[in-house]
This record gives structure tokens, C-alpha cells and sequence, in this order.
């Protein structure tokens, strides 16, 4: 009897101990289930939805970029590509052969499809073709029940109008390269574009916009069910240049196949009217990937059309350069009636040095010597001067230096002096090289985009220009509030006898330029030529007197230059045009420069008004 007691009691105690830790158990199950469920609800709320929810970003469309007049220089094009989504077709090379024979595949395309077809799921749509004309569009919509799993997809893409005209300027937009991925989630969707150069390079943040974002409801394995919202996000900013297509196209038309670079910039407030570098190219080959084939083509050309010439040619200035040179001779206290006779050659120390005009000008000033280019004239004002006093008046004029365009790009050109030998080429500075930097030879180079500055500053009564792509919100017209503008710190003087030269050198039937000048007096224009060696000249040729650029192979002609402004009375444009290989720089470079500048004068009906 007290065994089955024991034994009950026993049983009694065990059943409660593991009734308590049932209880113990049950009670912390509910406790965390509580937690979870109650206390923690909403964060595993948001987590089971981000799994059923996926974020996607859209990309905004990218600014346009505008002409002075409101024509467009770079837009947002529709773009038509064909994709084509593998689940949805039974054979996958059946369908691609049945497409190929509505719009011709090439077998990279074809090869390309397969392959991403092997790398993604059988839902993620594959990209075929994009750029489709409408009529590819037609054939592939007609036959599309022959075509399971081909669709035609509408985006977007930038096109350049102008191109060719515009390609330096402008640039283009590329897909985004390994090396300039940096994090954000835009630049790693398939189809965006960034800008490579121009100004859809120094302004691609701006002109990008913010990007959209939308909600799409996905199942397990990612594929879209249905989308959920829509945030459109910010388009890119909108940019109005001072450039004026016309007037580029215009310019384009008068250079035909040289290698060249023409500038027009407005004297006063630096806008640049018309920048053109020539040969150009079509950056509408570059949105989606260029071929090899016209891609080495482009390379190939010993013109080189990637090139910009405005802002990255460094040119010897040649007789251009002349016009600083008098300037800093008249600010240094030199009588503009001071006259050096010219017979055509100078022998200095061991050297001799010659006019461009083999039987010499005879007696110059500096007004003739301007005018009619006179080397002599400027090998003696060089010698009493010294390479610091004209490198210094240069840089003031903005020569050596970048003078800040809104294109990335720009070189700084050269002017040399002693300092700057010594610590590149370990040597002193020679007397004879301060001759021949009188005449804008030697180590001296500037760009195009800098000649034309130097020119304004000359034309505007001497006063600083910043050039820019961009339209000014204040527009300053001639004689109107010049203090907002700083002074170069040149004479007035200085400056008139420098101009009366150009009008000279333009106008007077002895100077370089005679034979180009503009007839009616209301678009008279005033400027200087010049002509840059690219050899030594032979001498025989010295000689002889007959130096003819016509006999030499292309890449050994001279350069034609010419510089200047108009209308005289009250100027307004300034030009350089930097001919390559072009040969004289009155006969070839001031021909151009006039019928751009009459141009201009004649159709921009626009200037001054913001």
C-alpha cells in the first residue's frame, strides 16, 4: 500500500516538473510571438513587402540644348528597338531566323542574343536591334504573329539635328564606361547615356536631370506582375547658346574639305557666335556605339576630324602676332613714326634674317609696317624691345593661357621668354630668338580661340573678354557701361594707331589683306593676315624669291591666318580663321574671314538683344 503511494507521489512530481517546463516553454512561445507579430509588426511588414515590391529607377529625359534663336542643337529623339523575351517562344533560334528575315540580323546581333539569353532568365527582355526606321517598325508589326516573343519597344535617344556642324561643340553622349561608374544606381542602367565631350561632357550632371523612380509588384523568381506607382522624376536643364546655326552652317559651306578653324565672337560681351572646326563628324554615330569601320575611318583621317581645332590647335600666330608686338612697342615709348628700311633681309650677329618680300619694302613705320607685314620692321622693334616686354603685353591679351571656355578641352598655346627656356630646354634665352618671336615665329603658339580674344580686346577699346558659348542675361552694346568691363591698361593712343593699321592692312591698296576687303562702308571690316611656316625655307628659295606653296605636298604648306573685326566705325565681331596647310594668309584665310564677317553683319539681326 505505501509503495503504490510512493509510487503515485512520485508521478505526481515528475508530471509537474515537465508541466512547468511546458508551461515555461508555451509561455516564452508566446511571449516572442507576441513580439514578432505585435511589437516588431511593422518592420516585418515592410520587409515581406520589399520582397514582394521592387524599386526601379526611370531615366529622366536629358535638357535639349539650344541655338541663340531657339532651334535645337541637341534633342531627345524616340527610339524604336525590337526585343525579344525567350519564354515566350518555343524556339529560340526559329524565332530569331524568322526576324532575320523581316529586318536582316547581322550574326554579331544574332550571337549577342543567344549569349544573353544563356546569362538571363527566360522573362528579362533582350534587347535586338534599336534605331529602327518606322518602315522596320511596319514590317515587324505586320508580321508579328509570325513572331512569338518579338515586341517593339518605345525609348528614347539624343540626336544632333545639326551634326555635323555642331559635333565640337556640342559633343555626344555614350554609354557609361567601366571606368566612370561612380556608385550612382542611374549609370549602371543599361540603356543610359552620358556625355563624353563638348558641352554634353562639362555640363552632363545639369543636362541629366533627377531620376524618376517607379513601384513594381514582382513574384518570387523577380518577374513584373503589375506596376504599383510612378514618380516621373526632374528632366535636365534646358541650355540656350549664343551660337547661331545659320551662321555655323554658313561657315561650314565656305571651308569645304580644309583643315580649319573659324571663330566669330561678339567684341564687348565675349559671346561666341560661331566656332567651327573643320573637317567634323557625325555625333550621331557615337549615341549607340560606333562602328570599327567608320570608326577607322576617323582615326585614319590625316585631317583628323576628332580633333577640335578652335580650343586645342596651338598655331605659330605668324604675322597676327605683330599687332601685340607694335602695341607693346608704342606702350614701351616708341614714336609710332620711328622708320626702319627694309631691303629685304637683316644680318644679326652671325645670322640673317629675311622679309617675307625677297627686293624689301624699303622705308616702314609702324602703321606701313603693320599694313603691309613688314618683317624687318618688327625684327628691329623685337631687338629694341626683348622677349619679356613681349611676352608680357601677350599674356595681358590672353595668350599662354587658357582663357576659360565652357568646353573641356582647351590648351593654353606658348609665350616664351627667358624663365620659361631655362627650365624647359636648360638654355639662355638668344637675342635671335627675340626676332623671330617679333614676327609670331619660333617657340610661340597660340590657339585659335585665343587669337580671336586678343583681337576683341583690340577691337573694343581694350577691354578684358571672357569668352562663353552661353547668352549673356546683360548684353552690352558699344559704348554702353564699359566699367563693368575691366581695362586691359593699354593707351588709347597705342590702340588707335594699332587699329588704323588693321583699317590699313584691310583697306589700303599697298596692304595684305587689299584684295579681300569688304566694298560698302557700312560692313567695312579691319584685320591682319598671316602666313606660318611649318619648315625652314630653302636658300635657294630665299634666293630666288619664289617660294610657292602651291609645289610642296600638303603637310608642308604654310598656314593662312588672318585676324580682324567689323564693322569698323562701331565693332561688333571679331574673327580668327587659322587655315591649315592653306598657304597665304591674305589670299586664302581673308577671302574666308570677309565673306563670314559681311554674313554676319548681314543676318544676325539679334545682337544685343538678351
Amino acid at each position: 500500500m505505501s509503495r503504490d503511494i510512493n509510487r503515485e507521489r512520485l508521478f505526481s512530481r515528475r508530471a509537474m516538473i515537465l508541466g512547468g517546463i511546458k508551461g515555461t516553454l508555451m509561455t516564452g512561445l508566446a511571449a516572442r510571438l507576441y513580439y514578432l507579430q505585435v511589437i516588431k509588426s511593422n518592420k516585418y511588414q515592410v520587409l515581406a513587402d520589399e520582397n514582394r515590391v521592387s524599386l526601379r529607377l526611370i531615366p529622366p529625359p536629358r535638357g535639349e540644348i539650344l541655338d541663340r534663336n531657339g532651334q535645337t542643337l541637341a534633342v531627345n529623339k524616340e527610339n524604336y528597338r525590337v526585343i525579344l523575351i525567350p519564354e515566350q517562344t518555343q524556339s529560340l533560334a526559329n524565332t530569331i531566323d524568322r526576324l532575320d528575315r523581316v529586318i536582316s540580323l547581322t550574326q554579331r546581333e544574332k550571337e549577342k542574343v543567344l549569349q544573353d539569353a544563356r546569362r538571363r532568365r527566360g522573362f528579362v527582355p533582350i534587347t535586338v536591334r534599336e534605331n529602327l526606321s518606322w518602315d522596320e517598325v511596319a514590317r515587324i508589326e505586320v508580321n508579328s504573329p509570325d513572331l512569338p516573343g518579338i515586341q517593339i519597344e518605345v525609348g528614347r535617344r539624343r540626336y544632333y539635328p545639326h551634326g555635323y556642324e555642331t559635333a565640337h561643340l556640342i559633343g555626344y553622349v555614350g554609354a557609361v564606361s567601366e571606368h566612370e561608374l561612380t556608385g550612382e544606381p542611374l549609370l549602371q542602367l543599361p540603356d543610359f547615356r552620358i556625355g563624353k565631350i563638348g558641352i554634353e561632357k562639362k555640363f552632363d550632371l545639369d543636362l541629366r536631370g533627377k531620376a524618376g523612380t517607379k513601384q513594381v509588384e514582382v513574384n518570387a523568381v523577380g518577374r513584373v506582375i503589375r506596376e504599383l506607382s510612378r514618380d516621373e522624376g526632374k528632366p535636365g536643364e534646358k541650355f540656350d547658346l549664343s551660337i547661331d546655326v545659320g551662321l555655323q552652317k554658313y561657315i561650314y559651306e565656305k571651308l569645304g574639305d580644309q583643315a580649319a578653324s573659324v571663330i566669330v565672337m561678339d567684341v564687348h560681351n565675349g559671346q561666341i557666335y560661331a566656332m567651327a572646326s573643320a573637317p567634323s563628324f557625325d555625333p550621331n554615330l557615337f549615341n549607340f556605339g560606333i562602328n570599327p569601320n567608320d570608326w577607322e575611318g576617323l582615326k585614319a583621317n590625316k585631317k583628323k576630324p576628332l580633333n577640335n581645332r578652335s580650343i586645342a590647335g596651338q598655331y605659330a600666330p605668324a604675322s597676327t602676332f605683330k599687332l601685340l608686338v607694335a602695341l607693346a612697342a608704342l606702350e614701351d615709348g616708341i614714336d609710332p613714326n620711328f622708320k626702319v628700311y627694309c631691303n629685304g633681309k637683316m644680318d644679326f650677329g652671325d645670322s640673317r634674317f629675311h622679309c617675307w618680300k625677297h627686293e624689301g619694302h624699303g622705308w616702314m613705320d609702324c602703321r606701313e609696317g603693320i599694313s603691309q607685314s613688314c618683317d624687318i620692321y618688327f625684327y628691329e622693334i623685337a631687338k629694341q624691345l626683348g622677349i619679356e616686354k613681349i611676352a608680357a603685353i601677350a599674356r595681358r591679351f590672353g595668350l599662354g593661357d587658357q582663357v576659360g571656355i565652357d568646353i573641356p578641352g582647351e590648351r593654353p598655346g606658348l609665350i616664351p621668354d627667358d624663365a620659361w627656356k631655362r627650365k624647359n630646354l636648360g638654355s639662355r634665352w638668344q637675342k635671335g630668338e627675340t626676332l623671330i618671336a617679333g614676327i609670331g615665329q619660333g617657340y610661340i603658339l597660340a590657339t585659335p580661340l585665343q587669337l580671336c580674344t586678343m583681337v576683341a580686346q583690340l577691337a573694343n577699346g581694350g577691354r578684358y573678354v571672357k569668352p562663353t558659348v552661353f547668352r549673356t542675361n546683360t548684353p552690352v552694346s558699344e559704348g554702353d557701361n564699359p566699367e563693368i568691363q575691366d581695362a586691359i591698361g593699354v593707351s588709347n593712343l597705342a590702340l588707335n594707331i594699332v587699329r588704323q593699321a588693321m583699317d590699313m592692312a584691310t583697306n589700303d591698296s599697298n596692304g595684305t589683306a587689299y584684295w579681300s576687303r569688304i566694298f560698302s562702308s557700312k560692313y567695312k571690316m579691319a584685320g591682319k593676315t598671316g602666313t606660318a611656316q611649318v619648315r625652314r625655307i630653302s636658300l635657294q628659295e630665299r634666293d630666288t624669291g619664289i617660294i610657292d606653296n602651291k609645289d610642296r605636298a600638303w603637310h608642308l604648306r604654310d598656314h593662312a591666318l588672318y585676324v580682324g573685326y567689323a564693322p569698323i566705325e562701331k565693332p561688333r565681331f571679331a574673327i580668327s580663321v587659322v587655315i591649315e596647310h592653306g598657304g597665304s594668309g591674305g589670299t586664302v584665310a581673308a577671302p574666308i574671314a570677309r565673306d563670314i564677317l559681311l554674313y554676319a553683319q548681314k543676318n544676325l539681326n539679334d545682337i544685343g538683344q538678351v
